[in-house]
């Protein structure tokens, strides 16, 4: 049997909006470099973050 990883052992990025750290997911083991925001949520108040700084 395979051990399981440590959550702490996974690696982890910023968000640039909430500015919080989330850790890797298996459903992006495939696109990770590409992962930028920790949810969906975040991903659509980008775009209205970036509309209010202009």
């Amino acid at each position: 049997m395979a051990r399981q990883r440590l959550k702490s052992d996974l690696p982890t990025k910023i968000c640039p909006v909430c500015e919080r750290p989330f850790t890797w997911r298996k459903k992006w083991a495939k696109c990770w470099d590409e992962v930028k925001y920790c949810s969906d949520r975040c991903r659509r108040r980008r775009s209205s973050l970036d509309k209010s700084e202009k």
